[in-house]
């Protein structure tokens, strides 16, 4: 192939979208291919640390996504109101040089679909199978209506129930289920609400204000996959109703009640790549919620991809980098969010006052210490702000 490199990204979610705009920017010809005929996440929340805020920085969209978002703050709580850690946001921009922001999923979509250009993406244009390519040919796909596509690469950001995960690596055991989850938007309360989560015995519920002012919330309980009520906020005031304010009123003054089963890649991939596809978020490493990474990590994937890939004219050696720097690294948060889900989900309460008691003594005994598990995840620098990858 010649002239200008190409790239079909296969999902438009905040991944594939990073990993579009990365790519275009990087001087690619992209097409982003959605099976869905509207791209916009309806009806829930998100967060982003300083880590995806640096990766939408290099994008030029950081300071988009700041002007619609409010600032994390509050901390933890037990169901009945009682503190147990709070969070100091000054601390944290001084340790990490910025904070944590809450907006709505839509908001960060369309932030990144403001600057494609016209005709990158095409809706309601399903892929059905992938040709991987190698080194001496292009990769292709074909979709649901038949279309061929021919890339220099593929991008598979197609969640965690990917198709093209599952077509490079059969071997692999999937996603397991971890628990249901609801998520919310709200009309915000009376009265000044800070963004907080609680901890219940066996359950989770986290509420934080928006910019536009709504309320974002989200709860989690266990169950099995699939288990839907039929009133699913009557299911949640059942489980919440009792809990510290605001929590009831979000439930029954909510726009709508989404449950989605969380699924996660406990088992790891051999790697993300194979030929000329990159998987890429929730495909590659679908993880619980509880760092509050799923979407950052994508965001750095998609960054890191374009980098590598754009300052390799082997595309083959800049996948493997790509491997070599993303899977452990993301491996790592998927770890150790599944534990902490563990943690979170246990339903003995003589566990959860003890979880309760330990979290409360380690934040007054060493306060900064909180912050020190943050590293982890807030302290990647993109590649292009970093020293030249080997």
């Amino acid at each position: 192939m010649v002239g200008r490199r190409r790239a079909v990204v296969i999902g438009a979610g905040i991944g594939g979208l990073t990993a579009a705009r990365a790519l275009v920017d990087a001087g690619w010809d992209v097409t982003v291919l959605e099976r869905a005929p509207v791209v916009g996440p309806v009806g829930s929340g998100i967060g982003i640390g300083p880590n995806a805020l640096r990766g939408l920085d290099l994008l030029g969209d950081g300071d988009a996504i700041r002007a619609r978002s409010a600032a994390q703050t509050g901390g933890f709580r037990r169901w009945d109101g009682r503190w147990l850690v709070r969070t100091d946001m000054d601390a944290v921009m001084e340790r990490f040089g910025d904070i944590i922001v809450i907006l709505r999923r839509a908001e960060v979509i369309d932030v990144l679909l403001r600057r494609l250009p016209d005709g990158v993406l095409r809706t309601s244009t399903a892929a059905a199978e992938v040709d991987p390519g190698d080194a001496r040919r292009p990769a292709r796909v074909r979709t649901e209506a038949g279309e061929e596509v021919e890339a220099d690469l593929v991008v598979a950001a197609d969640g965690v129930n990917s198709r093209v995960r599952h077509a490079l690596f059969p071997a692999h055991p999937g996603p397991v289920f971890a628990y249901p989850c609801w998520w919310v938007i709200a009309p915000m309360p009376e009265g000044a609400v800070l963004g907080t989560e609680s901890w219940g015995v066996g359950t989770v519920a986290g509420v934080y204000p928006l910019a536009d002012g709504g309320v974002y919330a989200y709860f989690t309980d266990n169950g099995e996959p699939g288990q839907s009520e039929e009133d699913e906020r009557a299911g949640l005031l059942r489980r919440f109703g009792a809990w510290h304010d605001p929590i009831p009123q979000v439930i029954a003054t909510a726009e709508h009640v989404i449950r989605n089963d969380v699924w996660w890649l406990r088992t790891p991939l051999p790697a993300f790549h194979s030929g000329r596809v990159a998987l890429l978020g929730d495909a590659a490493h679908a993880m619980a919620p509880n760092m509050g990474q799923g979407a950052c990590q994508a965001i750095e994937d998609g960054v890191t991809l374009a980098h590598l890939v754009a300052t390799s004219a082997d595309i083959g050696a800049g996948l493997a980098e790509y491997t070599r720097q993303r899977l452990p690294r993301t491996d790592r948060i998927v770890q150790r969010s599944g534990r902490i889900g563990g943690f979170l989900s246990s339903e003995s309460r003589v566990l959860a006052a003890g979880r309760n008691a330990l979290v409360s003594v380690f934040a007054r005994l060493a306060p900064g210490g909180f912050l020190r598990t943050l590293d982890e995840g807030f302290d990647w620098r993109p590649p292009r702000l970093n020293e030249p990858t080997r």
